[in-house]
């Protein structure tokens, strides 16, 4: 279930309908309702932050729901609230602010996303430094992806003492035309080929900085 069909709640309902998945899309707006009416399955103009509308739309029945409402701040709170009220087990709600997120939580929400800020943080850290990608799956924790640095080339990673030595492991390599796959002990780095290392963000970007 999705509440709140701006751009980002519109743009993670038909990516999900794309992926197979049974999706009720919610919006008090009638007419984003009816433009997203042929693309998704389910769709329904309703008040969030009514819970007998929820009640009748069966809202309890759903395991998983994201409260995608970003303008209205009252409604993503209460919205939120009603989901929990109404025994939904595993809430996702959109903050816009970390104060915002904060109330979420408090609310009801068991995961806050901030999609203007994370994705600040993200580009930042690549901006700043020689990674093609990077994704921080913890709070000291990351996925980088980068080029491999000269003194890996040419040589199986089983005997480079990567993890001893710079704290991090390379868990799979692209070379150029082929897809990733996973890299193991007998894996032998080329120039041209993409990495993606994990371990300690400070660890992980100061070997980026090696590329």
């Amino acid at each position: 279930m999705v509440i709140g069909l701006g751009r980002f709640g519109s743009a993670l309902a038909l990516e999900l309908a794309t992926r197979g998945t049974e999706v009720l899309a919610i919006d008090v707006r009638p007419k984003i309702v009816q433009s997203l009416a042929g693309r998704l399955t389910h769709v329904a103009a309703a008040d969030s932050t009514d819970i007998d509308a929820l009640r009748e739309l069966g809202v309890g029945e759903f395991y998983r729901a994201v409260v995608a409402i970003g303008g209205d701040l009252e409604a993503s709170i209460l919205t939120t609230s009603l989901l929990d009220e109404l025994g939904v087990d595993d809430i996702w709600a959109k903050a816009v602010t970390l104060q915002h997120r904060t109330i979420l939580e408090r609310v009801g929400a068991h995961h806050t996303v901030l999609p203007e800020h994370d994705m600040g943080e993200r580009v930042a850290h690549m901006v700043s430094g020689r990674m093609l990608d990077y994704i921080e799956v913890d709070e000291d924790f990351a996925l980088v992806k980068t080029h491999p640095p000269k003194d890996l080339v040419g040589v199986p990673l089983g005997e480079t003492r990567l993890r001893s030595r710079h704290g991090v492991t390379v868990v799979s390599v692209k070379s150029p035309g082929e897809s990733f796959t996973y890299a193991d002990a007998d894996t032998i780095l080329q120039y041209g080929d993409v990495i993606l290392v994990a371990g300690p963000i400070a660890k992980a970007e100061r070997f980026a900085e090696r590329a």
